[in-house]
This record gives C-alpha cells, structure tokens and sequence, in this order.
C-alpha cells in the first residue's frame, strides 16, 4: 500500500511536469498541442509498456508482453477517455476524427488479426515497426502545414526550451518510477493469489503501465487541454501496437495462444465506438465517459477468476 501511494503521488507530480513541458515545448515549435499529444507525450508515456512487454518476452512470460498491450488499449479508452471526460468534457479535433482514431482502428485489427494467428513473429514485427515510422512521417509533415491561431496559446509558455526539455525528461523519469513501484507490488499480490500471467498483464500490469497515460490525460482535463488529453490516449494506441508489439517480436517472437479472442475484440469494439462517440458533437460527454468506465467495470468483472 505504501507504494502504491508513493507511486500515485509520483505520477501526479510526474504529469503535472510533462503536461506543462510537452504544451510549452509545442507552443515554441509552432506545432499544435494535438501533435505533442500525439508523439511526444504518447510515445514518453508508453515507455513503461515497452520496457515491461521486452521483459516480460525475454523471460518467456508472452502472456504478459501481450496482454499489457491489449490491455493497456482497453484501459487507455474505457478509463482513462472515460475518466477525462468526466472531468470535463473532452473536445475532439478534427484531425483526429478524420486521420488518427481510424489508424488506431487499424492498428487494433492488425493485432487482432496477428493474436488469430497465435503468435507475432519477427517479421510481423517489422512491418508493424515500419508502419509506425509512416505514422510519425506523415503527422510530422502535416503538423508543419498546420497554423495555430496566436488566441489559442495557452498560458503554461516557461521562460526557455532548454527549462522545458529538462522538465519534461525529469517529469517521464517519475512518471515510469511511480507506475513501476504500482506493477511490481500489484503484480507480486496477484501472483500470491494463483492469477494466470495473461490475466495479470490484461489488468493489473496493463492498468499500472498505463497510470502515466492515466495521470498525464486527468492532469490535462483539469486544465482544460482536450489536444493533449485526447490525443494522448490515440497516440498511446497506435505506438502500443506499432512499436512495442513490433519491437518485442523482433526481439523475439510472441506467444499469443494465452491472449483470448475476446479480449482483442474489446480492445477493437471500444476503438469501433470511439469513432461516433467522437463524431456527436466533435467531444466526448460525461455520459459518454461514463459509459466507457461502465464498459471496464463489466470487462474487469467478466475477466477476473472467481
């Protein structure tokens, strides 16, 4: 219990940090919050379910490397949208309606359609990794054609970029230490109580790898900053797939035998519902948010061995 709690204060602290930062950071390169969202902030955050996944392979526990992805996809929309949305309303960019839900759509089918295979070999792996590279080259490209109106800058500009690089890496540092200190315990306790590896990666070190995301996405609601709430979650996405699947297959292939079928079709059928969540309004309400956690709660409880 002590780690946890160290761990949420440290998420906290780590998030507030790498919202300021990321935001500040975009603001003086001229691109969008929604692009910081969607690479820096997403990709920083996701490191904890990269290192967990490579691990987790290398020591033969596959349940684990591809059930923190799944996982953490499920997590990433149903609570953590879920929860934002709650806290305020969450606007949607049209951008990403129109470019970055449905690349997430797809990422989830390519994995859907890899775990029916029962296992990501290595090759698999890189054309996963390689779609990831056209992904950041086509949203680096586009972000530069893209102008943001000198009303919409936000007030969290620092003094210099060298004070926003150092906060933004000391802010990731904390992020990954607290979520660590989380896993490691609540992953030990499930495994006291007979809890398979696949389950455990479904949810505890799925939900744990995914507090950096979570913390960033509330931080970022509080202050009102839908572009980073939002497109932290599909950027997270999208590099779940794309490059932590790709990279641990090339490391060595993944088992997927111990991932059910109908995990992966949550983690598709929550990504299908984004879409016209996101379509009403170009926003996600607080019903709808609250809609998404419902939806967890009931994963979760149909999940959990009784």
């Amino acid at each position: 219990m002590l780690f946890i709690l160290l761990g949420a204060f440290l998420l906290y602290v780590g998030a507030e940090a790498l919202v300021r930062a990321s935001v500040s950071l975009a603001t003086r390169a001229g691109v969008s919050a929604l692009v910081a969202g969607l690479t820096v902030v997403a990709f920083g955050t996701s490191a904890p379910e990269l290192s967990v996944s490579i691990s987790s392979a290398l020591e033969g526990k596959s349940g684990i490397a591809l059930g923190n992805v799944v996982g953490s996809n499920i997590f990433n929309i149903a609570v953590i949208l879920g929860i934002a949305a709650l806290i305020h309303p969450l606007q949607i960019h049209l951008n990403v309606i129109r470019r970055d839900i449905p690349i997430m759509i797809v990422s989830s089918g390519i994995l859907l359609a890899l775990i029916a295979t029962g296992t990501v070999s290595a090759l698999a792996g890189v054309g996963l990794l390689a779609s990831l590279a056209a992904y950041l080259f086509f949203t680096v490209r586009l972000a530069k054609k893209e102008s943001r109106p000198a009303d919409e800058i936000p007030s969290l500009l620092t003094k210099h970029w060298l004070l926003d690089g150092g906060v933004l890496i000391v802010g990731l540092a904390v992020l990954i230490f607290g979520s660590r200190l989380f896993v490691d315990g609540a992953t030990s306790l499930a495994k006291s109580l007979g809890v398979s590896d696949a389950i455990i990666g479904l949810t505890i070190v799925a939900a744990g790898t995914s507090l950096p995301e979570l913390a960033t996405s509330v931080v970022a609601a509080l202050k009102k900053q839908s572009d980073i709430a939002v497109g932290n979650v599909v950027g997270s996405n999208i590099f779940n797939v794309f490059c932590i699947i790709g990279a641990t297959s090339v490391v060595t292939p993944i088992d997927a035998t111990g991932i059910e079928l109908r995990d992966s079709l949550t983690m598709l059928g929550l990504s299908l519902v984004l879409l016209p969540f996101a379509l009403t309004g170009r926003r996600i309400s607080r019903m709808e948010g609250l809609v998404f956690c419902g939806v967890y709660a009931g994963y979760v409880f149909f999940l959990w061995p009784r």
